[in-house]
């Protein structure tokens, strides 16, 4: 029997559904339980695998853009600007920013305007490593139930053949009383 029937028969068998009509996660479960290999894979490897330096950035920014850190450490800046440019500065002639602060409301709108997407693409990164956790999750529980109900039919295999040995003992004993 070559492999391509034998993966075919397995599919038929366990799923009710040739090999060539199977999703690609059942195609992997298939193939690990035919070749008796393990089927659990990290789906944090497989993502940070198939990250960009782009996605890998991203993830960095909102990983600091999103932190309380961040927050009190910008909050500080903010109140020290506002400070230095309306009475520090301002006693020399000196502010470069006087109030209403209009270089500093275009310079957070600009960062508003940079870092939001960045967040975004950080997220819908996160969102695609979710998918594929859920997929990994799925093989390996069809992996699971799949080896479940292969241990129920070598169970029943082996009741039967249990039961085949004592009816062909009840029969032997029969026939040596003579009883047919």
């Amino acid at each position: 029997m070559n492999a391509g029937t034998h993966l075919n028969d397995l599919s038929l068998r366990l799923l009710g559904r040739a090999f060539d009509q199977l999703d690609p996660e059942e195609v992997r479960v298939v193939q690990a339980i035919a070749a008796r290999a393990p089927s659990s894979r990290d789906a944090a490897d497989i993502g940070d695998a198939q990250a960009s330096t782009g996605d890998r950035l991203a993830d960095r920014v909102a990983a600091v853009g999103g932190s309380w850190g961040f927050i009190i450490v910008f909050s500080l800046v903010l109140l020290g600007w506002m400070l230095l440019n309306s009475e520090v500065l301002q006693r020399f002639g000196l502010a470069f920013d006087p109030y209403p602060f209009i270089f500093l409301n275009l310079m957070l709108s600009t960062l508003a305007a940079v870092q939001a997407p960045i967040i975004m693409m950080s997220q819908n990164r996160q969102s695609a490593k979710d998918r594929l956790t859920a997929s990994v999750d799925y093989e390996i529980n069809l992996r699971a139930e799949l080896e479940i109900m292969r241990l129920h039919e070598k169970l029943d295999q082996m009741r039967i053949g249990e039961l085949a040995a004592k009816v062909d003992e009840l029969c032997a004993r029969m026939e040596q009383k003579g009883i047919s």
